[in-house]
C-alpha cells in the first residue's frame, strides 16, 4: 500500500511515495532530510518555510518507527542528528572486532553510518540482533 505525498520543494512540486523512502534525519536545527528512492537526490524540509509538508512527513514517520514485531526501523543518534532508518534496506554491514564498531552504508547515499556499543548501546543491541535474526551470522564471534 503505498502513501504518496505532494510536496513543494525549491520551486517544484514532487510526490514521492513515502513507503520507498528508507532514511529519515532529523537534524539538529529542526530540519528534516530525506533521500528520494533509488538516488542520492536530499530533499531537505525546513519546519519554519514549510510547515505543512513537515508536519505531513513527521507524522508518517511517527507511524512507522512505532516499535512492533517484523518492524525493522531503528533510530539512531549520529554525528548531531537523529536518522530513522530501515534496517531491511541496508545491505552490507561492517563489523571491527577490536573496537567493536558496525559501520554501514545508508541506501540512496554515500554516508557511512558507524555505532559502537558505548555510545549508542540500545541501537547498537538493535542492529547486532537484526543482523542474527535476518542473515543468521552473528557479528560478534
Amino acid at each position: 500500500m503505498a502513501y504518496w505525498i505532494k510536496i513543494n520543494y525549491e520551486r517544484r512540486e514532487c510526490v514521492v511515495n513515502l513507503e520507498c523512502v528508507k532514511v529519515f534525519c532529523y537534524e539538529g536545527n529542526g530540519r528534516l532530510t530525506f533521500w528520494l528512492p533509488d538516488s542520492a537526490i536530499a530533499i531537505v524540509i525546513n519546519p519554519q518555510t514549510n510547515s505543512p509538508d513537515y508536519q505531513k512527513i513527521s507524522q508518517y514517520v511517527q507511524q512507522v518507527t512505532v516499535p512492533k514485531e517484523n518492524n525493522h526501523w531503528v533510530r539512531i543518534h549520529y554525528d548531531r542528528n537523529e536518522y530513522l532508518i530501515n534496517l531491511d534496506c541496508i545491505s552490507s554491514f561492517c563489523y571491527e572486532p577490536s573496537n567493536k564498531r558496525i559501520t554501514f552504508w545508508l541506501p540512496d547515499g554515500t554516508i557511512p553510518i558507524v555505532i559502537n556499543p558505548v555510545s549508542n548501546p540500545k541501537s547498537y543491541e538493535q542492529v547486532v540482533t537484526y543482523i542474527k535474526n535476518t542473515t543468521g551470522y552473528s557479528l560478534l564471534g
